[in-house]
C-alpha cells in the first residue's frame, strides 16, 4: 500500500516510537489491530415509499484508558482504512491529551443532504438499533463528525434511551447545549489547537506578535483558530477552502467579516474586507491576490496550517514549504514521506494527536458533565482545556528533546507510556516518576 493510505500509515508511525520506547509485545499487537469492527444494513423508508439500503459501520481501536470515543461520519466516501487509522489515532490523541478514553470511529457510506430531514431522522435512528448493543455511555460514546451534527447526536441519544429504558446522556457528545451539550465545544478544537501553538511558541522561546500564519481550510477549526490567533497579534496572511483562497501578504484585517462574507457567499475566494464591505473589488487596494489551497502551502510564511484535507503535504510538495511551524489542524494531513523531508529541513511540526485533541478533550468534558449532572460555565470549560493543552505540550516537548526526536514521534511515545501505564495498573510519566491521572 501507498504512502497516501493513513492506515498503513499510522502503523508505521507505531512502530517507530515502539522503537523508541519498547512496550510488551502484546500490547503492540493489540495497538495494531482493533478490537472490533461492527458493520451493519440499515433499511430505510423512503419519503416516496421506495426502500434503499445503507452501509453503516463503527470501528473501536482500543479501550484500554476507559470508553471507546470517537465520531460518527455520514459521507458517501467513507473508507474503512481511512476510519481504522482514524479510530487508531483518537487512542493515541486520548491518551496525549490524557483523559480516560480509547478510540473509536464510525458511519455511513451517504450523502446526508441527498435525504429528507425526516428521512435522515429516520436512517439515524434505524442506525442507532442496530449499534445498541455495542455502544452506551460506558462502552461507546460517539460524537459528530463529516456530515453529522449535534441534533443527530440527540437522535441517537433517544433511540438509545427508548431501547435500553434509561435516562443515557452520556450515550453521545456533541449535543445541542440545551438537550446535555457542553458550553465551549463549538469552539474547542480550534482553540485546542490556539492553546497547543502558544505553549509550543514559549518553549521554543518565540514570541506569537507579528508571526504570519497561512491556513488552508475555513472551516469551523480553522475559523475560531484563524480569529485566536488574530487577537494573540499574529498576522493572518492566507485563508482558503475548497473552493480557492485569498492571499494579503500585509495581513488580512478582520477575520469576523471574512467568515460573515463566506456565510454569505459560500466561498473564502473574493472576500477581500476593508471595514464590512467584501468584495473581490478591494483586491487592487489590500495588495491581495487569489490563491488556491495548494499554492496556500508553499507561501512564505512562519506558520502553516493544514486544516482541510489528510494527504495534502505529500513527497511532491513538501520541498516547497517555506513555513518553519507546521501545525496539523486536519487528521493526517503530513504524509511519512512530506515528514522526512520536514525533518531535513528542520521545520517544527506540532502533530495531529497533540494539535487538534481540543475537540475530544471539551467532548471528554461534555461526558464528565453529563455522567454527573453537572454544567459548567464556558469560562471554566476553556480554563480545563488550557490546562490539559498546556501539559501534554509539555510532556511532548520533554519526550522530544529527551529522546532527540521530532514532536509526532514524541507525541507516539507519550501515547505509548501512557498506553503502558495504564495496562501495567501504575500511572507513570517518562522519568518513571508516579503522576496524577
Amino acid at each position: 500500500m501507498s504512502d497516501n493510505n493513513p492506515w498503513t500509515r499510522t502503523r508505521k508511525q507505531l512502530h517507530i516510537a515502539a522503537r523508541r520506547f519498547p512496550i510488551d509485545p502484546l500490547l503492540l499487537a493489540r495497538l495494531e489491530n482493533h478490537d472490533r469492527i461492527v458493520e451493519v444494513s440499515v433499511p430505510l423508508k423512503m419519503d416516496d415509499g421506495s426502500v434503499a439500503v445503507y452501509q453503516g459501520f463503527r470501528v473501536q481501536h482500543n479501550n484500554d484508558r476507559g470508553p471507546y470515543k470517537g465520531g460518527l461520519r455520514f459521507h458517501p466516501n467513507v473508507d474503512k482504512d481511512e476510519v481504522k487509522a482514524l479510530s487508531f489515532w483518537m487512542t493515541m490523541k486520548n491518551a496525549v491529551i490524557n483523559i480516560p478514553f480509547g478510540g473509536g470511529k464510525g458511519g455511513i457510506t451517504i450523502n446526508p443532504k441527498d435525504l429528507s430531514h425526516a428521512e435522515l431522522e429516520r436512517l439515524t435512528k434505524e442506525f442507532t438499533r442496530k449499534l445498541a448493543p455495542f455502544i452506551g455511555p460506558e462502552v461507546d460514546a460517539p460524537g459528530p463528525d463529516v456530515g453529522t451534527n449535534g441534533e443527530i447526536m440527540q437522535w441517537i441519544r433517544e433511540e438509545y434511551e427508548k431501547i435500553t429504558g434509561a435516562s443515557a446522556p452520556a450515550v453521545t457528545t456533541g449535543k445541542p447545549i440545551k438537550k446535555g451539550g457542553s458550553l465551549g465545544r463549538t469552539e474547542a478544537t480550534g482553540l485546542g489547537g490556539y492553546y497547543a501553538l502558544l505553549a509550543i511558541l514559549r518553549m521554543m522561546k518565540r514570541k506569537p506578535e507579528g508571526l504570519t500564519v497561512a491556513i488552508q481550510g475555513f472551516g469551523n477549526v480553522g475559523s475560531f483558530l484563524a480569529e485566536y490567533l488574530e487577537e494573540a497579534g499574529m498576522r493572518v496572511v492566507a485563508l482558503s477552502d475548497s473552493k480557492g483562497g485569498i492571499y494579503i501578504p500585509s495581513g488580512i484585517a478582520s477575520m469576523h467579516e471574512v467568515q460573515r462574507c463566506k456565510e454569505k457567499t459560500g466561498k473564502v475566494s473574493g472576500c477581500y474586507c476593508i471595514g464590512s464591505v467584501c468584495d473581490i473589488g478591494n483586491i487592487k487596494e489590500l495588495g491581495g491576490r487569489e490563491i488556491s489551497s495548494e499554492k496556500l502551502l508553499e507561501l512564505p510564511v512562519d506558520i502553516l496550517v493544514p486544516a482541510a484535507l489528510e494527504n495534502a503535504l505529500t513527497k511532491e510538495n513538501a520541498k516547497r514549504v517555506k513555513a518553519g511551524i507546521i501545525l496539523e489542524m486536519a487528521n493526517g494531513p503530513t504524509t511519512a514521506e512530506a515528514d522526512g523531508v520536514f525533518k531535513s529541513k528542520g521545520i517544527t511540526v506540532i502533530p495531529d494527536v497533540l494539535a487538534n485533541s481540543g475537540g475530544v478533550a471539551v467532548s471528554y468534558f461534555e461526558w464528565y458533565q453529563n455522567m454527573r449532572g453537572e454544567h459548567w460555565s464556558k469560562k471554566e470549560v476553556f480554563k480545563k482545556l488550557k490546562e490539559k493543552m498546556d501539559s501534554a505540550c509539555e510532556m511532548v516537548h520533554d519526550i522530544s528533546l529527551q529522546y532527540k526526536v521530532p514532536l509526532r514521534e514524541a507525541a507516539y511515545i507519550r501515547a505509548l507510556q501512557s498506553l503502558s501505564a495504564k495496562t501495567a495498573g501504575v500511572k507513570k510519566n517518562g522519568s518513571g516518576k508516579k503522576r496524577m491521572k
